[in-house]
């Protein structure tokens, strides 16, 4: 504590001790020093000694002699005392004055603050001035307090140096240091503000320089243009607090107005131009030219459409060339008493004139201008605007323009909401996003090229959590709540008060991949070392920074810091919190074998490869929370950054003559890469990637400078860190991607591939301890929100995985799971889906452009909107690749089937789908249960057909797809499977057809036999069943058709006899794995052989973890097939040489384990190793049936059809938003007009929380909710606008209440009603003359409007449908009483992730 030795205010500052007190010289008293020990910082001097007083006169001794001269010089020395005394007092009392001035504004002066590093007295002033050659070492003794901007060569702060910018209280100071690099090292401290004391001026790092400067030597481990710290350095830089990103929570509509905004330019076209625009919505309602110079005709008809317009519209005019000749009195009238013109009366001859107004205005609604004609030039333009809102708040503008230039007549109208556009946001933003600050709005479509940048305007109406934007949006951009997914687009401020930024050349110079970039690369960086004293960023702007021909040269970069938090000494754990990082050219933050550290509220936008960084495969527990990537485009560095051009032409690092393969080594750059599971991802945003959102991928070993520090990094055995609330969206592969990992070997002639491209040999497969031998641990992916991702919402390889409380919408394929391989390199296990939801084509249609390649109609309003893929791409929910996998209490809504008519092609969207062209084994035990599906699922489960996108549909994985609907939720038939149509090695004669799906749905058991060739090249096989001889299935293996080793995975029913035959030679061995088969499940099948062959049968148990074979036991023959059939529990075969059958059981002796697909001793197998000299081919069909036929028949019989609806079926929720500790209420309104009635539609209701209310008269229908419980509270009708409708609409109507209206018919009073809607929300009465239906959002209570206040209209063909939205509910905004503490799961995990509980 300070401490004083008198009364006063001020806080006498304490120097650190001398000793061994181990304090860092970046110590600040209040704040809590690491632990590192460090040289004491130097004392300060002592205080200034006060001056002293005049001394006093010596005393002399005087003669009497001398007495009279003495009295006389006694006389004239008092006369001369008097007046010297005089002067003496007025100085004193001068003196005296001016010091308690001093004193007096000193005590009105800024406090000093302990905790302001700025503030300490030690400092010395530093005013370096610009010396662009002078390289500064600040070291032991220097304590500096920079005080005005300077250039320097270089800064150097070590043994105790410490450099402080100063601040002021009012935050008028701006500092700029420029400098080739800044290095920390051995005790040296660089201060710009700390966490208790933020910096409040400007203060601006500018690292100078080129790559190929001669006059700026390399650092070694650093390199150039750089903030580097090493061992016992202290880097604290901490702006002041702000929000650092936000949602939109109301949509912004491409040009800022919802209908689209209005431009019109013509040149030479004579007469008055009129537009007629909708004051309530901006929309143009009527366009035309009316030739007044030539015609008295138009210019009575222009007369008469102005007479016919209502009070209130608004028009504009403009001349074109000339319009005064003929324009009659009466017309003149007309504007005059209409519109409020004061010039139309002297218009002339070519007069340049333009007017905006409102019908009724009169004078003061009329903007109005005119310009003189002379030689063919008006001087300038005549130029009238005014500014208008919308019915639901908007701002616009009207603009007309009229004028001659050179010669030429030029008129214009212009439509739009430039300059005007307000965010309303999720935060409150409003003290701390200034005007001048720039921001970034995310896209919420498939293009990340969407995003739009835009500079903050004064908003002095705005709310506290709106901002005014310059320009206007060229995309839309979501704020709500869509379809029950949370689309709502992040809005990131890019400006801090704290910048560093590298400087740059105009164009690209020199080695910086100049051949692939057309701008500078080679940017600023900070780069931090191992064993620093003290590193914390928070609320820093970097922008320019990373080096994209250079590796380890980043904006902001932990090299191999080990571990930065308590485990690693350090009593305030090491993060970074509210960076921007900005137009980067090289990643945005990387962490490098470093631990522990905490990296949130961070923004990277605009980056040149990954994004958040991890990089060697042995970072481990860090913890991104709250953190925001957007616009990744692809890099240079290593392949994963790469596209397929970069992929294709960096070929230094393969081996010679090698050609990369695009897709398989590279495209893989992703906004967080994710190289070790066990790290947090909490409340994270990947909001556009060329790639990928979130990739976590695996590393076998330790890779990069980390090469050999861990001997075996265990990433693919390693439990997932955690994983929740997320949200990826407009990444163009795939939102979040859990594959792959990583080539650790150099390239060779083994193999040419590069060092660290992608390789497909990593399984993610969790288990306690990374020790295979012990338990699974399930990886948890809680609350994951992904839309529009271009192909993939999540792909997900391994097990055992749980994705849950998820939400995907307008993804090619919503979800997708992979299994950990096959059989035997998979022992089976669990991946699971539950309480998530999956929309396939929402009411977000997106905005045409922006790199959104394809368009078309689509959705359940068949209305144009952006497509992933292409426009017949076969949408899919659930995408079903192997299995096993459990999909359960889930919902599906917005997957409507397409025919394109003028191509006569089909876009095959469906709930549930298949991996197309799938050459792999699928397993009967992927189970379906407790689902729900929307109305609006045209295609609950889709198999395929021949054409576009699925090819021949006839590989050995498309014709085994099939799924267990385990309750019947997805097919009505309890406990039966679904599988393709023509797969007849699954049905029997009670199957139901499902034409529309190409499927059959069966009842009965299944399993798989994997089955294995060696020793004969190119065989397909082809199965029949004795049933069905003659639909056999044909598959042709997974490997590669000139493989001498095939494997086959067919499904069988179980109970039934099958033959298998070959389209060659029979193989020399055979063993057929029972895969899925539960304890005495068989099947008795014939291998097709010549008739000399001889065999040798055996039977084992293969155990994967140990390797060994297990219960070995051999065949013995049987002299019939009914003797087999017999003794079906012995291990027994029959050959007919006949028929070249050789019969025997496939039976499981030993029961499996959980989703294992064996049992714990291992997978049972039959080994056949057949000896002939037969070089025949082995097709035994023909003679074994109709030997061996037989009548089909169900061994399950096919259960009823269940009527009854679906119970607990469905997510519980009904909204997935990023934020879940928020609760919504789902509404929809489905008014009515006369004309919907006529066509036959007879629906008009409210529905809240899916508890529909429906009206079946004519007028109104309102309902009431309260706005924090979500109840509803009255629900009342009226049959027209009258004393009773408004006096509900006064006092009726309950406070702190959500109101929902809807109409039916033609009411009565909508003219009426339009004030009253004012007071519940409605930005302006609206006109309502001519409408024919309405539905409405509004609040009754005391606050300020909710932002979702809305009011629809409909008029002839323009109908509204069924509307839906998604409100809060128990806002503080609405006057809901606050819990004293708010449950929040995200901030509860962030304390588990940083040790904090």
């Amino acid at each position: 504590m300070p401490t004083s030795d008198g009364p006063s205010r001020f806080p006498v500052f304490v120097p650190p001790p001398q000793g061994t007190h181990q304090r860092c010289p970046g110590y600040v008293p209040g704040r809590v020093a690491p632990v590192r020990s460090l040289p004491p910082a130097k004392a300060p001097p002592p205080p200034p000694i006060k001056p002293h007083g005049v001394p006093l006169r010596q005393q002399t001794r005087v003669s009497l002699s001398e007495e009279n001269q003495c009295r006389e010089d006694a006389q004239r020395l008092q006369q001369k005392l008097r007046k010297k005394t005089l002067i003496c007092c007025g100085v004193s009392m001068g003196a005296f004055f001016l010091t308690l001035i001093l004193v007096l504004s000193l005590k009105t002066g800024p406090e000093l603050d302990e905790n302001c590093p700025d503030h300490n007295p030690s400092l010395s002033s530093w005013k370096p001035g610009h010396q662009p050659q002078q390289a500064v070492i600040v070291w032991r003794g220097d304590l500096y307090r920079l005080d005005a901007s300077a250039t320097l060569h270089s800064l150097t702060i070590q043994s105790g140096g410490r450099v402080v910018f100063a601040d002021s209280h009012d935050g008028s100071k701006n500092i700029t240091l420029r400098t080739h690099h800044i290095l920390i090292e051995e005790g040296g401290a660089l201060h710009i503000g700390s966490p208790k004391c933020r910096y409040r001026s400007r203060a601006t790092i500018v690292l100078m320089g080129r790559s190929d400067s001669e006059a700026v030597s390399e650092v070694p481990a650093f390199g150039r243009k750089f903030i580097g710290v090493k061992a016992g350095g202290t880097l604290e830089l901490h702006g002041t607090e702000r929000v650092s990103w936000s949602l939109l929570t109301r949509s912004i509509p491409a040009s800022g107005l919802a209908t689209g905004g209005y431009a019109f330019q013509r040149n030479f076209s004579r007469g008055i131009h009129l537009r007629v625009v909708d004051q309530d919505t901006g929309a143009l309602l009527f366009f035309e030219r009316y030739d007044t110079h030539e015609s008295r005709n138009d210019s009575l008809r222009l007369g008469q459409l102005l007479r016919s317009l209502p009070v209130g519209r608004i028009v504009t005019l403009a001349v074109g060339d000339s319009a005064a000749k003929n324009l009659q009195r009466e017309t003149k009238e007309v504007i005059e008493e209409k519109l409020g013109s004061k010039f139309v009366f002297d218009l002339q001859y070519r007069q340049a004139w333009a007017l905006v107004s409102v019908i009724g205005g009169g004078n003061a609604s009329c903007s109005e201008d005119v310009r003189e004609h002379e030689n063919h030039d008006t001087g300038g333009r005549a130029l009238a605007r005014r500014n208008f809102t919308t019915v639901n708040g908007v701002g616009f503008s009207v603009i007309a323009y009229s004028e001659w230039k050179t010669g030429v007549p030029s008129t214009g109208f212009q439509v739009d909401a430039l300059d005007q556009v307000v965010l309303n946001l999720q935060d409150e933003v409003q003290q701390t996003w200034l005007p001048g600050d720039r921001v970034v709005v995310a896209s919420t479509d498939y293009s990340m090229h969407q995003a739009e940048e835009f500079t903050l305007l004064p908003c002095p109406h705005c709310t506290s959590r709106q901002v005014r934007i310059q320009g206007k949006p060229q995309y839309n951009h979501t704020g709500e709540i869509i379809d029950g997914i949370d689309m709502r687009a992040e809005v990131a401020l890019l400006s801090r008060n704290i910048l560093i930024y590298g400087e740059m050349e105009n164009s690209c110079y020199g080695d910086n991949m100049c051949q692939f970039y057309n701008h500078d690369t080679f940017g600023g960086h900070i780069k931090i070392l191992s064993n620093f004293s003290s590193v914390h960023l928070s609320h820093v702007e970097l922008k320019n920074m990373g080096q994209q021909a250079k590796k380890s040269r980043y904006p902001l970069h932990f090299h191999m810091c080990g571990d930065v938090d308590q485990k690693g000494g350090y009593l305030e754990p090491t993060y970074v919190d509210g960076l921007s990082i900005h137009h980067s050219f090289s990643r945005c933050l990387t962490i490098h074998a470093t631990n522990g550290l905490l990296v949130k509220n961070t923004i990277g936008y605009d980056t040149l490869g990954h994004c958040f960084f991890l990089e060697d495969g042995i970072e481990q527990r860090n913890t991104l929370y709250h953190n925001l990537g957007l616009l990744t485009r692809p890099g240079t560095l290593l392949p994963t950054d790469r596209n397929e051009t970069l992929c294709l032409s960096i070929k230094d690092k393969v081996y010679k003559g090698y050609t990369p393969s695009p897709s398989t080594e590279c495209k893989a750059v992703s906004t967080f890469w994710i190289a070790n599971p066990n790290n947090n991802l909490i409340s994270n945003a990947a909001a556009g990637s060329q790639d990928a959102g979130i990739w976590f991928v695996f590393h076998s070993s330790s890779t990069g400078d980390s090469h050999g520090l861990v001997p075996e990094t265990k990433a693919e055995l390693t439990p997932l860190g955690i994983f929740y609330n997320n949200r990826v969206h407009s990444n163009f592969k795939a939102g979040l991607f859990i594959d792959k990992g990583v080539k650790t070997t150099n390239a060779s002639a083994a193999d040419p591939r590069e060092y660290l491209c992608l390789d497909n040999s990593a399984r993610f497969r969790p288990h306690q301890n990374a020790d295979p031998g012990r338990p699974r641990v399930a990886a948890v992916i809680d609350t994951l929100i992904s839309f529009k991702n271009n192909d993939l919402g999540a792909w997900i390889r391994g097990g055992d995985i749980i994705i849950q409380n998820s939400g995907f919408a307008d993804n090619g394929v919503g979800l997708t799971f992979a299994s950990d391989g096959s059989y035997p390199k998979d022992e089976g296990s669990s991946q699971e889906v539950t309480q998530s939801l999956f929309v396939g084509e929402s009411r977000n249609r997106g905005t045409i452009g922006g790199q959104n390649k394809y368009s078309g109609v689509g959705g359940i309003d068949g209305k144009m909107r952006t497509l992933p893929r292409n426009r017949t791409f076969p949408i899919r929910g659930f995408q079903i690749y192997d299995g096993p996998v459990r999909l359960t209490q889930s919902t599906f809504r917005g997957f409507i089937p397409l025919k394109l008519p003028k191509e006569l092609l089909f876009r095959y969207s469906s709930a549930v789908g298949f991996n197309l062209k799938n050459t792999w084994q699928l397993t009967p035990r992927n189970n379906l249960s407790q689902l729900s599906f929307h109305s609006t699922v045209g295609l609950r489960a889709f198999f395929g057909r021949p054409g576009e996108w699925f090819e021949e549909n006839d590989l050995d994985g498309d014709k085994n797809s099939i799924f267990h609907d385990v309750d019947g939720s997805v097919t009505g038939y309890r406990d039966t499977y679904v599988g393709r149509a023509d797969n007849y090695l699954i049905q029997h004669p009670g199957c139901v057809k499902m034409p529309q799906w190409n499927g059959v749905i069966c009842s009965g058991r299944y399993s798989q036999v994997y089955i294995q060739t060696q020793g004969a090249r190119s065989l397909s096989l082809s199965i029949s069943r004795d049933e069905y001889p003659e639909a056999p299935l044909l598959l042709r293996g997974v490997n590669s058709q000139g493989a001498s080793s095939q494997q086959y995975q067919p499904i069988l029913m179980m109970s039934k006899s099958y033959t298998l035959h070959w389209s060659g030679p029979a193989p020399r061995e055979t063993v057929l794995s029972l895969i899925n088969f539960d304890k005495d499940d068989w099947v008795l099948v014939g291998l097709c052989y010549p008739s000399d062959t001889t065999f040798q049968i055996m039977s084992d148990t293969y155990d994967r973890q140990s390797n060994a074979f297990n219960d070995i036991k051999d065949y013995g023959t049987v002299p019939s097939l009914s003797e087999l059939q017999k003794r079906p529990m012995e291990r027994k075969y029959f050959f007919d040489q006949s028929a070249g059958l050789l019969w025997l059981y496939l039976r499981a002796r030993d029961g499996r384990d959980g989703h294992s697909y064996c049992s714990k001793k291992g997978c049972e197998r039959v080994k056949v190793t057949a000896t002939t000299s037969s070089k025949e081919t082995c097709n035994c069909t023909a003679k074994a049936y109709p030997l061996y036929a037989k009548a089909p028949s169900a061994v399950v019989p096919m259960p009823a059809l269940n009527t009854q609806p679906c119970r607990d079926c469905g997510a519980q929720q009904r909204v997935f938003s990023s934020e879940p500790w928020t609760s919504y209420l789902q509404t929809q309104v489905k008014s009515l007009s006369v004309k919907e009635q006529q066509q036959g539609d007879n629906s008009s209701f409210i529905t809240v929380n899916e508890v529909t209310m429906s009206f079946s008269r004519p007028g109104f229908f309102l309902v009431s909710v309260d706005a924090c419980s979500g109840k509803v509270t009255k629900k009342t009708s009226f049959s027209k606008m009258d004393s009773k409708m408004e006096t509900y609409l006064k006092t009726g109507i309950p406070n702190r209440s959500i109101v929902l209206m809807a109409t039916q018919g033609q009411p009565e009073g909508l003219v009426d009603l339009s004030p009253h809607l004012v007071s519940l929300g409605v930005a302006k009465a609206a006109d309502l003359r001519s409408k024919e239906s309405l539905a409405f959002w509004g609040f009754q209570g005391d606050s300020l409007p909710p932002f979702w206040v809305s009011l629809l209209a409909g008029q002839g063909d323009d109908f509204l449908g069924l509307q839906e939205r998604y409100l809060p509910l128990g806002l503080e905004m609405y006057g809901c009483l606050q819990p004293a503490t708010q449950q929040r799961k995200d901030l509860e995990l962030l304390r588990k992730a940083t040790g904090q509980q």
